[in-house]
């Protein structure tokens, strides 16, 4: 196989406190949609995961009775960890320790690539293989290790087709899902020349077994596996992996070295709650009742054991987040990961996840980016949100998104980094909303002037002032009552 070039990395501003950042393209969110918006192929491949992972979803759950009550008590463990989240890192920590493993702890996202990198080069390494990991993405170490001689491997399929297209994955737990499968044959052909030419690539189990062939050797050849982390067990000093393809299980198993990176919140108290949250996570993120792969490591090879690491490191990231403990966007430290805020957020599936310009994307991403990389340079990514508060509803975690994209947007009007209009239509509207009568004058006036303009065509296709909504569809003309009127008639005069 020809050696592979690591994708290209966003990269931002540094926000303070968290080092160097990945390079963003979230400034550019308005030129970013407008391409999504014009892709036909994203188009397509937008309109199949409306039909797949939320249907999914809701039959996985009308199956489990239960599964509210599992919320709840799978938000309550994460609710319990985040208040003493020093304790539990601790404690996971000296039970790695106990197991044979080290620990190693990341300020930034500088430092874990520089861990990394170094026990990499303790063992004279050239090849890593990886699973899917979002703090990888996050922390850009595939290009860290790329540019320090060392070959990183994505094996993960999804993350593998878009290492060899050099791009950054567009959803969380379905890298690749912005493609379809003639690009993915595309993509074969011109990197798999070891392969006939002539070969056909229609079908997806043909992709997949290609793909396979290509991997199996470089498990074998690879000096160091580096995996992400969906749980640490402060009990054990287990580190918990899922995936549906069986990669992570190989990728930590048969080199020399594994290497886990993780962030700080992904500590759990037990197995029992390890288990807990699991219930909730497949279900949330695929429709499954379990991962096909679940796997517990907790340790380097012992005495006897057939098969495992000889090194064990785990790699444990700050980079922002102590920050967020205790402040209005501490909830977001619940998140799993799970995507399924995405699924069913209908801007992301609308333009998908490369266009809000940096790892994370859709309503968790619209949250977390602001806090790792600074408002300045994301600011317009939690005005990507229609607040239809969907993302709550589903959220296995419960996580008050809506809420927290208000505070960012209250943050952003007092700093007064909103676009001037805005800031003037917002005071205007305050203006009147404080003065009940004349706001009733200003509204009856102008529904009754829009109604009769819009009278003949019943719509609108542009108007002064809206054209952010008319560029893409016809507006409504007013017809009947206010709402305030509406109001005050069905609650006998009151308003």
């Amino acid at each position: 196989m020809p050696p592979t070039t690591p994708r290209p990395s966003p990269r931002a501003t540094p926000a303070a406190g968290t080092g160097d950042a990945l390079e963003s393209t979230t400034r550019a969110f308005d030129a970013n949609t407008r391409r999504a918006l014009a892709d036909t192929n994203l188009q397509d491949a937008l309109a199949r995961l409306s039909h797949g992972f939320p249907a999914r979803r809701r039959d996985a759950v009308a199956r489990m009775p239960e599964f509210e009550q599992l919320r709840d008590a799978a938000r309550d463990i994460k609710v319990h960890v985040l208040e003493n989240l020093d304790a539990y890192l601790e404690r996971f920590e000296a039970r790695v320790k106990d197991n044979g493993g080290q620990v190693h702890w990341a300020r930034d996202a500088a430092e874990a690539r520089d861990l990394i990198l170094g026990i990499c080069r303790d063992v004279g390494a050239r090849t890593v293989t990886k699973s899917k990991s979002m703090i990888g993405e996050e922390i850009a170490i595939n290009e860290h290790l790329e540019n320090n001689g060392v070959e990183p491997v994505e094996t993960d399929l999804g993350e593998y087709i878009i290492q060899l297209r050099h791009e950054p994955p567009s959803h969380l737990i379905a890298p690749a899902i912005h493609l379809s499968k003639t690009q993915v044959a595309e993509t074969f052909r011109k990197v798999h020349e070891q392969f006939p030419a002539e070969r056909s690539l229609e079908e997806p189990r043909v992709l997949l077994d290609e793909a396979r062939s290509v991997l199996r050797s470089r498990y074998f050849e690879a000096d160091v596996g580096l995996t992400g982390a969906n749980m640490l067990v402060a009990e054990t000093g287990s580190v918990v992996v899922v995936t549906n393809e069986g990669n992570a299980d190989l990728t930590q198993s048969l080199p020399r070295v594994h290497v886990v990176i993780a962030s700080i919140e992904k500590v759990v108290p037990t197995l029992e709650d390890a288990t807990a949250i699991l219930r909730v996570l497949a279900r949330s993120a695929t429709g499954q009742e379990m991962s096909v792969y679940t796997t517990f490591s907790s340790g380097p090879r012992r005495p006897g054991d057939l098969d495992g690491p000889d090194a064990y490191h785990v790699i444990i990231l700050d980079n922002g987040r102590s920050k967020m403990l205790g402040g209005d966007f501490h909830e977001m430290l619940r998140c799993i990961r799970c995507g399924a805020c995405l699924n069913h957020c209908p801007v992301y599936k609308s333009i998908g996840g490369h266009a809000y310009g940096w790892v994370y994307s859709g309503p968790m991403g619209a949250v977390l980016t602001p806090n790792l990389i600074g408002l300045e340079d994301t600011g317009k990514l939690p005005n990507a949100s229609t607040l239809c508060g969907k993302c709550e509803e589903i959220c296995p975690m419960r996580i008050p998104l809506p809420k927290m994209l208000r505070h960012w947007r209250e943050q952003q009007f007092a700093t007064r980094q909103t676009p001037a209009t805005s800031r003037a239509g917002m005071k205007l509207w305050a203006f009147l909303a404080r003065r009940p009568a004349l706001y009733r004058l200003a509204t009856g006036t102008a529904m009754a002037v829009l109604g009769m303009l819009g009278r003949r065509r019943g719509r609108f296709r542009t108007l002064p002032m809206v054209g952010g909504w008319t560029a893409a569809r016809d507006l409504p003309a007013p017809q009947g009552p206010t709402f305030s009127s509406l109001w005050k008639q069905r609650n006998g005069g009151t308003s």
